[in-house]
């Protein structure tokens, strides 16, 4: 006796799955220029933080605190920063795209004839061309963007979403953020220093190969880049530290 099929049902669990981790791939993609520098910018500020308060505290309890106070706080402002900064290009770019829509109705005549030459340069007949004509007679949006296809500088502005931009801030700051931190909460203070020092070194190191991947830069003086940056932030830190006890 043949066994009852599932494989609609799965294929009903698969679909909605592949929906949403393909949105999530999408905003990665998108997010990771605010990803990488949320991460560098955790981890750098609270590896500064960390060392500082390590050097004159008696116990790994008030670096732990300290170190999770800033951590939260560091997040929560960038995230904040991130969503006023993307909603403000929004603005702009909405700005832009109404002037640009304006300037195509203004110089209607010169951009169909941009937009009638190119399309016959890309093989397109004249009546071809002449449809397209009078399909943008009607939706002048579409002419704007036949017309960036001829000058790039013309409704290219694009739009992102603040809470998706503002979201992965503040999670990938806090998490960076938090790898300093996390040996003060399972270690003694002598020992938490040293790992705390080497699992942010690592870091770091990861960070810099990201930062050289998404700014294709060279990765060797970017990682070092990375690095040295966060070790002048730790020095900054010892020192008010030692200054302060």
């Amino acid at each position: 006796m043949a066994a009852p099929e599932s494989a609609p049902e799965n294929d009903s669990l698969a679909d909605p799955l592949a929906t949403v981790f393909g949105r999530i791939h999408r905003s990665f993609i998108a997010s990771v220029g605010s990803i990488v520098f949320g991460m560098e910018d955790g981890t750098v500020s609270i590896f500064g933080l960390v060392f500082g308060v390590a050097v004159s505290a008696q116990d790994s309890h008030a670096v732990l605190l300290a170190g999770a106070t800033g951590a939260v706080a560091a997040a929560v402002s960038m995230m904040a920063g991130t969503f006023l900064d993307v909603e403000s290009t929004n603005d702009q770019a909405a700005a832009r795209v109404a002037e640009d829509m304006a300037g195509f109705r203004a110089n209607r005549s010169r951009e169909d004839q941009a937009i009638h030459h190119r399309l016959v340069s890309a093989g397109c007949s004249h009546t071809d061309a002449e449809t397209v004509i009078g399909i943008i007679d009607k939706h002048p949006e579409a002419g704007v963007q036949l017309a960036a296809a001829v000058d790039p500088g013309v409704g290219d502005a694009t739009r992102q979403s603040p809470l998706v931009q503002s979201a992965w801030m503040f999670f990938t700051d806090l998490f960076a953020a938090s790898v300093p931190v996390i040996p003060f909460a399972l270690f003694s203070l002598a020992t938490a220093r040293i790992v705390s020092l080497l699992v942010t070194f690592v870091l770091l190191a990861l960070l810099g190969v990201g930062r050289a991947k998404v700014g294709h830069r060279r990765l060797l003086p970017t990682v070092a880049e990375t690095i040295g940056i966060a070790a002048a932030a730790a020095l900054a830190g010892v020192g008010v530290g030692k200054l302060i006890s």
